[in-house]
């Protein structure tokens, strides 16, 4: 009999709605990360393939900042990356989980989260994080208004000069943080263990979310301090423009797979994934493809 897979997440979600959270401490922590390097060192040229858009975004962001004399933009755009990483590392879930199966753990794997029936909600909650790093955005550019007018600032020793050595700008940094402290403390708490869920379960976004709010009411002072790991590798990966995030986003990304593990009950009976159509190849499996007569042994 023919395997069927159903492409609504609904009768999934009703049984796994409210799945079982566990307290963890300060040396899960340890040893979610030092899962997530092992991850990454089984797979990194994928791993950084699959984030090396991130880095090469921020760049870009950068550059675009200085062109339209939007300076004060650069360091919260920066620093809402960290809204928006836990959508970005979908697919390093996808390699974490295959790798806890002892299934192979490719570029085009990644990209099986494609084929997830609860693809329409990780895009609808990562559409959310998107507006609300837009919000950021906004808040900060008033905050900066309210301070310093509407004047540009006319190169960054300027600017530095402004914020470093101005009461002005010391209240901007501490009105700044503060906010942005906010922002994302909203994100870690609905998103903490959220896309790890969607993806394992099949849940939706309210289910999610609900769980991650669980998952941090139960552990306020572990996942507080995993939030302050988060933002100091983002910010150690950040300096060397953005380009330390091609190993910091993959570790992190990993990492969260295996605290999810650590803090959700497993589900005993996991959902599957539709099998992929046969004959396509991913792009990103280039040039391995090219000789896939030695992967064949002939």
């Amino acid at each position: 009999m023919a395997t069927t897979y159903s492409s609504a997440p609904s009768a999934i979600a009703a049984d796994e709605a409210a799945p079982a959270v566990h307290r963890i401490g300060f040396a899960d922590l340890g040893a979610a990360l030092r899962q997530g390097w092992e991850d990454f060192k089984a797979v990194p040229s994928h791993a950084v393939m699959l984030v090396l858009i991130y880095p090469v975004l921020g760049l870009v962001l950068a550059r675009l900042v200085q062109g339209y004399a939007v300076l004060p933009l650069l360091f919260p755009l920066a620093a809402g990356f960290a809204l928006l990483g836990p959508f970005a590392a979908l697919g390093l879930y996808e390699l974490s989980r295959r790798r806890e199966l002892g299934e192979p753990a490719s570029a085009s794997d990644a990209l099986a989260v494609l084929r997830s029936p609860s693809l329409g909600a990780m895009l609808g909650f990562g559409a959310i994080l998107l507006a609300l790093f837009l919000v950021w955005l906004a808040a900060a550019q008033a905050i900066y208004v309210a301070l310093f007018g509407y004047a540009p600032a006319a190169a960054i020793p300027d600017f530095a000069r402004r914020v470093l050595t101005t009461p002005e700008g010391w209240s901007l940094i501490l009105v700044g943080c503060a906010v942005g402290f906010l922002f994302a403390l909203a994100a870690l708490c609905l998103s903490v263990v959220a896309f790890p869920m969607m993806l394992d379960r099949h849940a939706g976004i309210g289910d999610a979310m609900a769980t991650s709010l669980r998952v941090v009411a139960l552990n306020p002072l572990p996942i507080a301090a995993w939030g302050a790991i988060v933002a100091l590798l983002l910010v150690a990966g950040s300096v060397p423009a953005f380009l330390g995030l091609a190993v910091v986003i993959p570790l992190l990304g990993h990492a969260t797979w295996h605290l999810y593990r650590k803090v959700v009950e497993p589900n005993p009976n996991p959902p599957r994934l539709p099998p992929p159509s046969p004959l396509k190849r991913s792009a990103a499996d280039f040039p391995a493809n090219l000789l896939q007569w030695k992967r064949n042994g002939t």
